[in-house]
C-alpha cells in the first residue's frame, strides 16, 4: 500500500478534501493510506510554537527547522523502505511542478510532504531535510497546504484501481508533452441552440477519431 503523509499547522485544511471523492475512494479500496500530521505536535515549547524571527532581520516570521525534522523523522521511523520514500517541501522558489513529475512520484512507496507558511521556511529544511522542493507555480499562496493536495491529488489518481477506467489516467491533458484531450459531449444533442457536432453523432468511428485528433 501506498502513503502519502502531509506535515502542516492547518490539518483542518486538509482532511476534509482527504475525505472527499476520488482520494476517499483511494483509502477504501486499499490503495493509499493518508496521514496528516500537526507540526506544532513537535515543538518543545509549552504554546506550541514553531515560527521565530529571521536572522539578519526582515519582515515575517520564519517556520523554525525543529519541528519540522522531527515531525519528519517521526514519519520516517515508521517506513520499512527508505529507498523508495521522497520528502518533498512545498516552496515557492521550488522546480515547477508537471505531469512528468506526477509519474515520477507515483513510483514511490511513501511521499511525505512539508507545506511551509508565515515568511517561509528555515534553509536548512530544503538543504538537510527536504530531497526536493516543488512549486505549483509562479505564484504566491498563503500556504503549502494546497500544494500538497495538488500533489496529493494528481499523484493518487495514478494508482492502479484508483480509477474507475485505467485510460481515463492514460488518454487525458498532459499525459504526453504537448496533448491536451479533446473537447466532449453529451446529451442533450442540443441546447438552447448550442449543437454537439455532427460528427460524433454519425457513429463513423474513425471520423470521429480524426475529428478528436484536430481538436
Amino acid at each position: 500500500m501506498k502513503k502519502i503523509d502531509i506535515l502542516t499547522i492547518f490539518p483542518e485544511i486538509v482532511e476534509p478534501y482527504l475525505d472527499s471523492s476520488i482520494m476517499k475512494r483511494a483509502t477504501d479500496v486499499g490503495v493509499v493510506q493518508f496521514g496528516v500530521h500537526d507540526i506544532r505536535d513537535f515543538a518543545k515549547n509549552k504554546h506550541k510554537r514553531v515560527d521565530d524571527t529571521p536572522y539578519g532581520g526582515g519582515a515575517g516570521m520564519v517556520m523554525q527547522v525543529g519541528p519540522i525534522h522531527r515531525a519528519v523523522e517521526s514519519q520516517k521511523s515508521q517506513i520499512k523502505n527508505s529507498s523508495k520514500t521522497r520528502v518533498i517541501l512545498l516552496s515557492a522558489k521550488g522546480k515547477r511542478y508537471t505531469q512528468r513529475d506526477v509519474e515520477r512520484l507515483s513510483d514511490y512507496d511513501n511521499l511525505i510532504l512539508i507545506c511551509g507558511r508565515y515568511e517561509g521556511v528555515d534553509e536548512r529544511v530544503a538543504k538537510y531535510i527536504a530531497d526536493e522542493e516543488i512549486s505549483v507555480g509562479d505564484f504566491i499562496l498563503t500556504g503549502g497546504e494546497l500544494g500538497a493536495m495538488i500533489i496529493t491529488d494528481s499523484v493518487t489518481r495514478l494508482f492502479p484501481g484508483v480509477l474507475g477506467n485505467e485510460e481515463s489516467a492514460v488518454f487525458e491533458s498532459h499525459s504526453v508533452d504537448g496533448y491536451k484531450e479533446h473537447p466532449h459531449y453529451t446529451k442533450p444533442k442540443e441546447y438552447n441552440n448550442w449543437n454537439v457536432p455532427e460528427v460524433l453523432l454519425s457513429g463513423n468511428h474513425a471520423e470521429i477519431d480524426k475529428w478528436r485528433k484536430s481538436n
